[in-house]
């Protein structure tokens, strides 16, 4: 592969902030084109890249960042950033045709919607992205431009629709578009065809489609997903008069989606959004493992190593193996839904006693559940409802129940992690976080997170709230109970 140097836009973004370090293992030179540069620290391929201040709204900027340049991508879309989105996409093309022909650059790469070819049903959002390929073709430098369907991956606004309904509605009324015929693309496969663009041999400036082997219904991929995700069947009602305006003020009631954002997407549902050309074969070669059907995709966008935790730092992730995985930079909307409840408490000890007496009550070689002490056993309580009987079972000799904890491989962060394992309609984990301070003494935290599985485990959460307050407030005091003892007796 010939060594490009690309300059990308939209780095802030989903699409853009998992192409630039595949653009950058391939071996890549890149640019990042940012209006707020600062959004960019602590981002694990920052030190990689040149990153240059400017706007696509003005040209000088535009023109400067695209000297030296090989390969521009434009990944930058307003929908939902803008009232006016159309123009302001629009206006941004021409500029990037004037920078992009005064620089010199080689190679102009646009992602764009797959359509159908009869404009009648096209929304705002899907004309003003096909227009945009148009502008771009039109100027003098050649130009690539992808057209996918849905991205499926943690992060993307497509992706995050299906998810939400999915997860929160097992009963819902939908529009006729829930009937119309969708190709999605894996995150990954439209990635590889993004980075492959860069010096695959183009014949002429057009328009490509991709999109992974599935074509299926809007309906379909929602009941897929809730079969991938071990959710119940999920049922749906059309009602025909429901409007992409009354549709999306539905979704902002029942999703974190902004209405803002959810109307377009759901304006683009109204017409079939399959591949009509499938000769993009013949410029850039399908993937070596082949494309992903939409149910791996699925898989990989909710089944990761870092389910549950909460504060997400760029250690956590791998955009490299795993792009279809949440990232620090995604939208607060985005990814799983996730409860939180914590109870600090500042203890008279020094940290590392502290940790042991954490360690002692809740991570010991013996189940939480196991326990004689009355904090321990009644946050086992949270994935029960009941006591466990514990002196019984030692006296009589009984054998012990299952646990109802053990050590935790993955999730949240902290100290000491342990995850549940219990029929109830959620995952959940307890974390024991430690931090000393100067003064010599130690504030802990107990954190339990929830990850709903349903509209049942979002009411499973709440309906324990008693309960897991109580027990947490009872856990930091044994803990803290502990260690000081265990000071008083050195």
């Amino acid at each position: 592969m010939t060594r490009q140097h690309c300059l990308v836009t939209g780095a802030t973004g989903y699409i853009g902030g998992r192409l630039v370090p595949h653009l950058l293992a391939a071996g890549h030179d890149v640019r990042v084109l940012a209006r707020t540069p600062a959004k960019l620290d602590g981002v694990a391929w920052a030190d990689q890249v040149e990153v240059v201040q400017g706007d696509l709204g003005d040209v000088d900027s535009l023109t400067s960042a695209a000297t030296g340049i090989d390969v521009f991508y434009n990944l930058v879309h307003s929908m939902g950033g803008s009232e006016d989105f159309a123009s302001e996409e629009a206006a941004n093309a021409h500029n990037i045709v004037e920078a992009t022909t005064a620089a010199e650059v080689d190679r102009i790469v646009y992602l764009s919607g797959l359509h159908p070819r009869d404009d009648d049903n096209w929304s705002t959002h899907l004309a003003s992205r096909i227009e945009v390929g148009r502008i771009l073709m039109a100027g003098p430098v050649p130009t690539v431009v992808l057209q996918a369907g849905v991205v499926i991956g943690s992060g993307s606004a497509s992706f995050e629709l299906i998810r939400h309904l999915t997860e929160r509605l097992p009963v819902m009324t939908t529009p006729r578009w829930v009937h119309n015929r969708i190709q999605p693309i894996a995150i990954v496969d439209a990635l590889h065809y993004l980075v492959e663009a860069a010096t695959a041999p183009i014949p002429t400036d057009r328009a490509w489609d991709i999109g992974s082997p599935d074509v299926m219904t809007y309906g379909d991929m929602m009941s897929t997903y809730a079969r991938v995700a071990g959710l119940g069947r999920r049922h749906r009602v059309v009602l025909r008069p429901l409007t992409p305006t009354l549709a999306s003020r539905w979704v902002g009631l029942v999703t974190p989606i902004p209405p803002g954002l959810a109307r377009p997407l759901i304006e683009s549902l109204e017409c079939d959004a399959i591949m009509v050309d499938h000769d993009i074969d013949e410029v850039i070669p399908r993937p070596s493992g082949g494309l992903l059907s939409y149910e791996q995709a699925v898989l990989d966008a909710i089944d990761h190593d870092h389910q549950g935790i909460v504060d997400l730092a760029w250690s956590d992730v791998d955009p490299l193996e795993a792009p279809a995985a949440p990232m620090p930079n995604d939208p607060d909307w985005s990814g799983e839904l996730l409860f939180t409840d914590d109870t600090q408490v500042r203890v008279d000890a020094p940290a590392e006693r502290v940790l042991a007496a954490a360690r002692d009550l809740v991570g010991g070689a013996v189940g939480l559940d196991r326990l004689p002490s009355v904090p321990a056993s009644s946050i086992g309580t949270l994935v029960t409802g009941t006591e466990p009987d514990t002196e019984s079972d030692t006296e009589s000799g009984d054998e012990p129940a299952p646990r109802q904890w053990e050590q935790a491989s993955a999730g949240t962060h902290g100290d000491v992690l342990l995850s549940a394992r219990a029929p109830i309609p959620a995952r959940l984990w307890l974390e024991v976080r430690t931090r000393p301070s100067d003064a010599g003494t130690t504030t802990v935290g107990i954190r339990l997170v929830c990850a709903p599985r349903g509209l049942g485990g979002i009411s499973w959460w709440h309906a324990v709230w008693p309960l897991r307050s109580q027990a947490q407030r009872d856990l930091a005091t044994a803990i803290s109970e502990r260690a000081i003892r265990e000071g008083a007796g050195e």
